[in-house]
């Protein structure tokens, strides 16, 4: 029934798909799948209107040129995983959190001078970044200077030369990413973290837990149509069961799928 249910709803897994590589920003992230008791990785991709799930054998570019088949031209916002460096994307944003989280991680291990010097100037730069963001007043235009200023700030850091090991490591992927890290301060609807795309890949890990994720790849590919579907209903206002169950009744009498709901249908 499962398998049944999938082969039924995988135009809506294709429309989700096509959807998200026409979106304007999306989020992304990975995490670790079992399938046959071989690793695999579970691939997510969303923005507020829709998740787009995929199970692949890998965690690099491969797998991510097989999603993004052409330039993406919206904005995409990732931690700092090198395979992304691989999609074409118009403009990305590297999310602020892992990259303080990773201060915080070697500030425990690292007491050099070099380094605390470096931490605490950008922990500093980069919570400037993110006060200036929340102002209630914000927008790209009205604070364009200090915008400018902040990126000049952070071309100083980097140009600052020391022997410390973590110091070097850090400075050569911001340099790497440099005009990454402040897309959020030249467009509203960017934030300055992939959180998003963490919670939406939770569910998947919770359910990762029980399931003991897939024994086939048929089974991979229906888990990943089974979830896509309903993550995006729910993120579009609508009730998943009941929107599925009204769908297959519409299938069942005449042969053909509805389209899949929007979001403007949703919040209607």
């Amino acid at each position: 029934m499962w398998y049944r249910l999938a082969e039924i709803l995988t135009d809506w897994y294709e429309h989700i798909g096509d959807q998200a590589r026409g979106s304007g920003h999306l989020h992304a992230d990975e995490t670790g799948w079992r399938l046959s008791g071989q690793t695999h990785w579970l691939w997510c991709f969303a923005n507020g209107s829709l998740c787009y799930y995929m199970i692949d054998r890998s965690r690099g570019s491969p797998a991510l040129q097989r999603f993004f088949t052409t330039l993406f031209e919206g904005v995409l916002i990732t931690d700092f995983w090198a395979a992304y460096n691989s999609v074409g994307a118009v403009l990305r944003q590297c999310c602020h959190a892992h990259l303080l989280r990773e201060l915080e991680k070697t500030d425990k291990n690292n007491t050099s001078q070099a380094w605390r010097a470096f931490s605490k100037k950008l922990r500093r730069l980069i919570m400037d970044a993110i006060r200036l963001r929340r102002r209630e007043d914000f927008s790209p235009t009205r604070y364009a200077g200090r915008t400018e200023r902040i990126e000049k700030r952070l071309t100083a850091l980097l140009a600052q030369e020391t022997q410390d090991p973590d110091v070097n490591r850090l400075r050569k992927r911001l340099r790497r990413h440099q005009n990454d890290l402040w897309t959020f301060l030249h467009a509203m609807d960017i934030p300055y973290d992939n959180n998003f795309a963490e919670r939406q890949i939770r569910p998947a890990v919770i359910l990762r837990k029980n399931s003991q994720c897939n024994h086939s790849e048929n089974g991979a590919a229906t888990q990943a149509v089974l979830m896509s579907v309903y993550q995006t209903l729910k993120l579009r206002g609508l009730h998943p069961l009941k929107t599925m169950a009204s769908a297959l009744t519409q299938y069942m009498k005449t042969g053909q799928l509805p389209p899949l709901p929007d979001k403007t249908v949703a919040d209607q």
